[in-house]
């Protein structure tokens, strides 16, 4: 990451945040950008992760009244300690498998070809789930069974295949256990805080040795890009999600799938 490709870390920030809460995965699209702006180095790979704190806060910010609420009622009211401990129970399965498997994750399956077979292919099941005639009977992400947080949880696993969506893979998760669009979307914003700031800081651990001053320079623009962008997509993608439903996602996946598949044909 060079001094010349400042313009790349805005790109790419902008991209990381305007993704990162929709069901396209983020770290699929930062991938295959990478890879066509020629940034395929260990330091590269580490950035698509790293400059996730700005949409780590981005979401905090977004949803700071309604977490320091959740904060102050633990001591009196067991509602509120029942959702801490389901969002810990839907945490664990992907921060057990994710420190587990990431060199394995970083070093076979990050690569553009796996992400654009995930991107369409998670694009068909989107769609299909998003056409199901569920019946929802869980409205409110703050209030569902324990076991299908851990349900939920075990489906993000599927995340760790670049392409194929954090927040999709929780969002459909979560559809198929029984909760409807508004209240699965929600709960995967409530997912990602534990889930990004476990990767950002294990990925940090990692690779923080790989970093030079001007990437820790860029990583920063990056940051507040991904801040800003992901700010906007939390305070309106919720609203959008329940009116339009996920099909203009899935075919927005399968569309970026599809070319980047054919960059990868005529450009490798």
């Amino acid at each position: 990451m060079g001094a010349t490709q400042w313009w790349q870390a805005l790109i790419l920030g902008l991209v990381e945040g305007a993704t990162e809460f929709l069901p396209v995965s983020s770290t699929g699209h930062l991938l295959l950008l990478q890879h066509f702006f020629g940034l395929d180095g260990e330091a590269d790979k580490s950035f698509a992760i790293l400059v996730q704190l700005g949409a780590i806060l981005a979401i905090v910010s977004a949803y700071f009244a309604r977490l320091l609420r959740i904060a102050l009622d633990l001591p009196t009211r067991p509602a509120a300690r029942r959702f801490v401990l389901g969002v810990l129970i839907a945490f664990l399965p992907a921060a057990a498998i994710g420190a587990g498997l990431h060199g394995f994750i970083k070093g076979v399956l990050f690569n553009p070809l796996v992400v654009c077979v995930s991107l369409v292919v998670g694009g068909f099941i989107l769609m299909v789930v998003d056409r199901l005639p569920l019946r929802p009977t869980h409205h409110d992400a703050t209030e569902f069974p324990l076991p299908m947080y851990l349900g939920i949880g075990l489906v993000q696993c599927l995340a760790m295949i670049p392409g194929v969506s954090r927040s999709g893979a929780t969002i459909v998760g979560a559809m198929l256990f029984g909760a409807d669009k508004r209240s699965a979307a929600e709960f995967s914003f409530f997912l990602a805080m534990p889930t990004m700031a476990g990767a950002f800081a294990y990925d940090l651990l990692k690779s923080y040795k790989l970093l030079a001053f001007n990437d820790v320079a860029m990583i920063a623009v990056g940051f507040v890009a991904a801040f800003l962008s992901g700010l906007l997509v939390v305070k309106t993608a919720l609203d959008y999600i329940s009116r339009h439903g996920f099909a203009p996602f899935a075919w927005w996946r399968i569309l970026v799938g599809s070319a980047g598949l054919a960059g990868l044909l005529v450009f490798g």
